[in-house]
């Protein structure tokens, strides 16, 4: 079994090597392999998991490695992570992933415009990377486990909003 002290230092260590893009797809690679792991799974995304639960957070770098539990359908409105990236990562259940093309910019006084661009499904096993400013959401059907990392806790940080027009 993976240990997540074993995961967090290999996407340190990714990180680091190749800042940006090209190490956060390392990172995705890596956790795909992680989701794989059935012990690594249990032990992380088990019935006590909440909605978002802390795993890890480095200390010198920032990111945040998250456990998600979720048990009823439901859709977020289009977001980014602000300053940051974000990697998600479906254990169980699958995750329809819409992404948007922003229209208008936001504003804190006013929410962005957004119009679909696409959609795909994160399945158990699949990790995709959304970098800076890449606007998404995602939609539950029903129950679903997934392991997400931040490039900075998002506890953090405000954002501003989205609206999606035809």
């Amino acid at each position: 079994m993976a240990t997540l002290e074993d995961f967090a230092a290999d996407c340190k260590a990714l990180l680091k090597a190749k800042p940006g893009n090209d190490g956060r797809q390392d990172v995705a690679a890596r956790l795909q392999e992680v989701l794989k792991d059935e012990a690594f799974v249990t032990a992380h995304l088990g019935d006590d998991t909440g909605a978002r639960k802390v795993l890890y957070e480095d200390p010198e770098l920032g990111f945040t490695i998250l456990a998600h539990r979720y048990e009823d359908a439901s859709e977020s409105k289009p977001h980014d992570h602000g300053p940051s990236w974000a990697i998600y990562g479906q254990a169980r259940g699958e995750t329809e992933m819409t992404t948007w093309d922003l229209v208008e910019a936001a504003t804190p006084e006013k929410p962005g415009k957004v119009r679909k661009a696409g959609v795909s499904t994160l399945k158990p096993g699949m990790a995709t990377v959304y970098n800076e400013g890449q606007l998404h959401s995602p939609r539950r059907e029903g129950p679903t486990r997934l392991i997400r990392i931040e490039g900075t806790n998002m506890d953090r940080v405000k954002r501003l909003s989205y609206e999606a027009i035809a």
